[in-house]
């Protein structure tokens, strides 16, 4: 990657670490409070409301890792041993006899007086059932010991983890049927202008079917979030007007389209009257025009209408504004180092974003990159970074944001 040696001044244009930064801020001012308490299986998807701690030890006893024999270390003098009992996962093993060994299975509890075990593939089994070991032997090997996992007291989870398969299975195996966590995050979501029209009715002039909705819709429904779908706002002001005042008890208003300083910006005029509204032109590509405010102390994000920039905003600033209110502390999403296999010959004043893929190790990028193409997204695996102010040639490094990462 090039730096160029004057790249354009970004003038009024702000940094997205910048708009990332005052939108967490905000959002940490604005915190989920309320709690619930939810079976376990309920949970998929949920914040961690409180640091779960273990009751118990992780295993609760020493256990075998291996099929095999259970045997005293001091007992084994390369004479074989006489197997004294058989013990199962499961089992409550009774004290390994002098002199003897026990066959175990995985999992099952090392007998009192056992201080190692050996694998099976290890062990020949004589006529006469004894069995001796064709390997040297030591002191705890292929014993999980206890505590190995957790012990008593630890944190195991702190607050803040979002809880997948995972998290869920690790608090099941401490016993617990059911979890407190953070009350789901209640989003309206809305869009704006007249040409605007839902899918299933026949297009007139200059309309275009609504596909924004559909995204965010699904894409909050995922993130665990509670969808308030408030439908196309028209451009009138009194329609406007009726829609918000009728939203109820939500924690973020979200739209896409129409907010800007214009005269048919209805839905900025309604803010304006009863909150407030800043307009943000941010140092991204696509999706300049953000803003943020409120609508009678409700929290509001402006998305810009064109679907490439609704999908690189809402990934990288409303989606962490989002789990920042549930009081997630990792909200950006990971990404890696891959060589370009494309040319960027341009220095733009803003970060671009491109839909990209992995192809034979490099990064490819879509060949419509235009804000309008939502193709450009379902074609893509994730989205390629471009820095302010550069350049690329074939096998330069660029950060590949995988949509994995953000689609959940």
């Amino acid at each position: 990657m090039n730096p160029v040696d004057k790249p354009g001044k970004t003038g009024a244009l702000m940094p997205v670490e910048e708009a990332l930064q005052r939108l967490l801020e905000m959002a940490e001012a604005a915190p989920i409070r309320e709690r619930q308490v939810l079976p376990l299986a309920a949970g998929d998807g949920r914040v961690l409301a409180q640091d779960l701690i273990s009751t118990l030890d992780l295993p609760p006893w020493p256990n075998s890792a291996m099929d095999g024999y259970a045997v005293r270390l001091a007992d084994w003098t390369g004479e074989p041993l006489a197997v004294s009992q058989r013990i199962f996962a499961g089992q409550a093993p009774a004290p390994l006899a002098a002199g003897t060994c026990a066959r175990i299975f995985t999992g099952a509890p090392v007998p009192q007086g056992a201080d190692c075990v050996e694998m099976q593939e290890n062990a020949v089994v004589h006529a006469d059932a004894r069995v001796s070991f064709t390997e040297p032997l030591h002191i705890g090997q292929n014993i999980r010991p206890q505590g190995q996992e957790t012990t008593v007291g630890e944190v195991v989870l702190t607050a803040g983890t979002r809880l997948g398969p995972i998290e869920l299975g690790l608090a099941a195996s401490l016993g617990l049927d059911q979890l407190a966590v953070v009350r789901r995050v209640r989003v309206a979501v809305l869009s704006t202008g007249d040409e605007l029209i839902e899918p299933g009715l026949p297009l007139g002039p200059g309309q275009i079917y609504n596909s924004n909705r559909r995204v965010l819709c699904s894409w909050l429904e995922r993130l665990g979030c509670e969808v308030i779908d408030a439908g196309i706002l028209p451009d009138d002001l009194d329609q406007t007007r009726t829609c918000l005042a009728g939203l109820g008890a939500v924690d973020l208003i979200l739209s896409t389209g129409g907010v800007s300083v214009g005269e048919a910006d209805f839905l900025g005029i309604a803010l304006r009257e009863e909150g407030e509204l800043a307009l943000w032109k941010l140092a991204i590509k696509p999706g300049k025009p953000l803003t943020f405010g409120h609508f009678r102390g409700v929290p509001v994000i402006g998305l810009p209408g064109n679907p490439a920039s609704t999908l690189v905003t809402f990934a990288l600033l409303a989606r962490p504004y989002l789990l920042r209110r549930q009081g997630v502390a990792q909200v950006e999403p990971l990404r890696f180092e891959v060589p370009a296999g494309f040319v960027w010959p341009k220095p733009g004043n803003r970060r671009e974003y491109l839909r990209g893929r992995i192809e034979q190790g490099k990064a490819v990028i879509y060949r419509n990159q235009s804000s309008g193409v939502l193709r450009s997204a379902a074609w893509a695996q994730g989205l390629v970074e471009v820095l302010e102010g550069t350049t690329l040639a074939m096998g330069d490094r660029v950060n590949f944001i995988p949509l994995s990462e953000v689609l959940n």
